[in-house]
């Protein structure tokens, strides 16, 4: 596997895979969850029964109603980041939606009954089940304005986004911003996050989803199939790159003078920043509570809507990660886990 591929993985994760066994359930209660035994191709996913995790005391947990599929999760059952892992077997899955089923002694902001929407680090427990485990830092209210599948899909994508666009580049009311891979699971939520701050936003996709980009709210929309986005944005304060290689290349001579560069799939070139006079850096994105309840108010305000193009059952969980593997998902997708909750009234 290439370094810049590595690179682009270990960047959006910061995933959640847990060893099972972890937590078990203190009175053996059980769940179905996807299961890896070993790396591979999809078919190592398995549909199991296996033991419900228990919150430990600053934890709360989570019947989960729906669980992002993300790229990282394809390389971490491929084996490309074991070193990053537990050991098996395995539960995979960065982020997820549900109601709180049960808390902790020491958890004290949420309470059975809560919707939530949840980012885990590597050693939370995986997405891909009925029930997981998340620590506050982890955690969000779910915003009424949306679903648990959107809300699934806005945890790891959106946190990307924000911490590339707000707490990385610092990106203000009246600056540009280049936005590649508009389209897709950060880009499309990039968009949303961008326009909130104020700014002008250009954003590259492919021709099918030039109406998706002014939808998202893009001001120019850049079809990279028929023209070079060099062409058209020129003189930007951020470039957002979730292409990376040639892509990443080009975008050195958009940025002005002081401007950066945010990739999180690549690593800037020191010597190309330089002799541009621009920052670069390479985003790996952790969970922080903080970003997430920005996410959450931007949802609740009906600034930042998460697309979800497909969802599956968690019998189909091989076709969902063909699909993200592809690289050509509009926006999220999403594994359908458990019933849509009833609003709390």
């Amino acid at each position: 596997m290439t370094s810049v591929k590595v690179v682009g993985l270990i960047a959006v994760l910061v995933c959640g895979v847990t060893a099972l066994g972890a937590a078990q359930g203190s009175e053996g209660a059980k769940m179905r969850a996807i299961v890896i035994h070993a790396y591979g191709g999809p078919e190592v996913m398995k549909l199991e029964d296996v033991a419900r995790p228990e919150p430990a005391d600053d934890e709360v947990l989570i019947r989960v109603a729906a669980a992002s599929i993300n790229p990282v999760d394809v390389g971490i059952r491929k084996g490309y980041l074991e070193e990053l892992v537990g050991n098996f077997p395995l539960i995979l899955g960065m982020d997820a939606a549900g109601v709180v089923e049960k808390v902790g002694n020491k958890m004290t902001k949420y309470k059975t009954g809560d919707p939530v929407f949840a980012f885990f680090t590597l050693k939370g427990e995986g997405g891909y089940a009925e029930f997981v485990t998340a620590k506050e830092d982890e955690l969000a209210p779910k915003p009424g304005t949306v679903s648990f599948a959107q809300a699934a899909g806005a945890g790891a994508a959106g946190a990307t986004a924000w911490e590339a666009l707000i707490d990385t580049a610092n990106l203000r009311a009246g600056q540009t911003v280049l936005i590649h891979g508009g389209s897709g699971g950060v880009g499309h939520l990039a968009i949303q996050i961008a326009k909130a701050r104020g700014a002008k936003v250009f954003a590259t996709a492919s021709t099918v989803n030039q109406e998706f980009l002014r939808q998202m709210g893009a001001d120019v929309a850049i079809d990279y199939t028929r023209t070079k986005f060099e062409d058209v944005a020129k003189n930007v304060d951020v470039v957002l790159d979730t292409v990376g290689r040639d892509t990443l290349e080009r975008s050195y001579g958009v940025v002005k003078k002081g401007g950066i560069i945010v990739s999180i799939v690549d690593e800037p070139k020191p010597e190309a920043l330089e002799a541009h006079g621009i920052r670069g850096v390479t985003l790996r994105c952790t969970p922080k509570a903080g970003v997430l309840d920005e996410l959450s108010k931007l949802m609740e305000a009906k600034k930042l809507r998460p697309v979800i193009s497909q969802t599956f059952p968690m019998a189909q969980v091989m076709q969902a990660q063909d699909q993200i593997a592809t690289g050509h998902t509009r926006g999220k997708i999403v594994l359908k886990v458990g019933d849509e909750p009833a609003p709390v009234m």
